[in-house]
């Protein structure tokens, strides 16, 4: 039986004669939450304030028997245990009382005191389960609603939240095409999310109760993407010793995401463009043709349509991919939804990790707002919970904040030029755009992490005037953990 405290749990007792009450008080005052009451109508009344987990009640009572007081008692309190006893082995009473529901279970006088303690206590286990049961299902039930109004919401589909009249148009043509089923072609930067728009286009359709298959075809060459999108029956290939459907199959009713689609073969050309245009595949040595519906989303980078038009990919394929292109704008082009994106991302990293920072000074919005971006919000959300882990409070502070090395921040975009030094010349398109030239030599990822690491623990250990011990606790690290860091970055104390 499960560990519970029986005294936390009201059991009510009901009877006219205040001898046996006494007796119950006498035998179980110290084992459990008792309340009395002389007869079913005090009892009645008494539920009106008292919610109990077991009602016990003598069958032999004037005015009012026992089962008569339990089924009155059940609509009141339709979660209590209702516990009869009876000097009567009547089992007709008996067996139409307990299929009513009012009783569930029944005791005969006299009692045994260890045997009814036993009872008692299965009784409040069975409504300590219901109640932890519908608490749950209640629980569970609110966090469905909150994930279907973040699903649906025009606005924010999580990392591409923003207030930014680009995101807006964004998401007023998610909105459009959602509700149709012609085929989408998202384009994007590398870190630009695009698979929470293909997801954001599944869940606004008619089709959002339907699979949403994802195939990151770059895990795939050849001859295998053919596979994994159109299955194969049994001998078709050397190690074919059974057939399988492939994801064009069960994303049937449904949307499959394709994320980044390149190279394309010649036979997997002619296979995609017969299920764009007639909804029709067969499975890799075999003949028979098996219909599917299924909207096709596809994420390119930049730059592949015109590589896919250099490598002779069929025109007719092209031109089907790409009746409703979708561009997400990069993180550079919107700055002014760094601060949104940023704090959503901040809220994400504290429900996963307790002792993470819960908000961004301004300063780290400024800092945040200044930088190019070139890992758009991908490399936004690694920034972030990488300084969240790093604060020891609950504000991000601009010296928390790390970049990576392959672009360093820009000047922001409203501040004037220096007056004593000429612009330099931009660069030609295509080289490096969001690498500008620094005095200063570029220091690498781990270099930086380090040197964040190096100042909280010196700070850290003058804080606590040297003390190890206090300083590890602060951390939440164990002290051997903590002298391994301090060797490795060489602070000797």
């Amino acid at each position: 039986m499960r560990d519970l405290d029986w005294n936390s749990f009201d059991v009510l007792v009901v009877d006219d004669e205040q001898d046996n009450l006494d007796a119950f008080r006498f035998a179980f005052r110290k084992s459990f939450k008792i309340h009395y009451a002389l007869g079913g109508a005090e009892a009645l009344s008494l539920l009106d304030r008292l919610d109990p987990a077991v009602i016990v009640a003598d069958q032999r009572m004037p005015e009012m028997s026992g089962i008569e007081f339990l089924k009155q008692a059940k609509e009141r309190r339709p979660d209590a245990a209702g516990v009869l006893l009876t000097a009567y082995a009547d089992m007709t009473v008996l067996i139409d009382a307990v299929n009513s529901g009012a009783v569930d279970r029944y005791v005969q006088k006299p009692w045994n005191s260890k045997e009814l303690a036993i009872i008692l206590r299965q009784a409040i286990a069975g409504v300590a389960t219901l109640r932890e049961n519908r608490r749950l299902r209640e629980q569970l039930a609110q966090y469905a609603g909150y994930l279907e109004r973040e699903q649906r919401d025009p606005i924010d589909f999580g990392e591409i939240a923003g207030e930014s009249r680009a995101m807006r148009e964004v998401a007023a043509r998610i909105g459009e095409v959602a509700k149709a089923a012609t085929h989408v072609l998202i384009e994007g930067e590398e870190g630009a999310e695009k698979e929470v728009v293909a997801r954001a286009i599944h869940v606004g359709s008619p089709r959002e109760e339907q699979p949403f298959v994802k195939v990151t075809c770059a895990a795939f060459r050849g001859d295998t993407l053919e596979r994994e999108l159109f299955g194969w029956q049994r001998g078709a290939f050397d190690g074919a010793f059974a057939g399988r459907a492939g994801r064009l199959e069960l994303a049937h009713r449904g949307t499959i995401y394709l994320d980044e689609p390149a190279p394309l073969t010649p036979s997997l050309q002619a296979r995609l463009l017969r299920v764009l245009t007639d909804g029709e595949v067969e499975r890799l040595g075999s003949t028979e043709t098996t219909r599917v519906d299924v909207r096709v989303v596809v994420s390119l980078t930049p730059g592949i349509e015109e590589a896919w038009t250099r490598a002779g990919v069929l025109p007719e394929l092209v031109s089907r991919l790409s009746v409703f292109p979708l561009r997400l704008p990069p993180l550079r082009e919107r700055r002014e939804d760094i601060r949104a994106l940023a704090e959503h991302f901040l809220r994400k990293v504290a429900r996963r990790n307790a002792r993470a920072a819960t908000a961004l000074s301004e300063e780290a919005i400024a800092k945040l707002t200044a930088y190019a971006w070139p890992g758009n919000t991908r490399e936004l959300e690694n920034v972030v919970e990488r300084a969240a882990i790093l604060s020891r409070g609950d504000v991000i502070l601009p010296e928390h904040l790390a970049f990576t090395a392959r672009a360093q921040p820009a000047e922001p975009p409203a501040r004037a030029p220096r007056a004593a030094a000429a612009e330099p010349e931009p660069e030609p398109a295509g080289t490096a755009p969001f690498a500008p030239e620094c005095s200063r030599p570029r220091l690498d990822l781990s270099s930086q992490l380090d040197d964040i690491e190096r100042r909280e623990l010196l700070a850290a250990l003058e804080r606590c005037g040297g003390n190890k011990a206090e300083v590890a606790r602060q951390f939440g690290m164990q002290r051997t953990t903590l002298y391994y860091r301090l060797k490795r970055l060489g602070i000797d104390t």
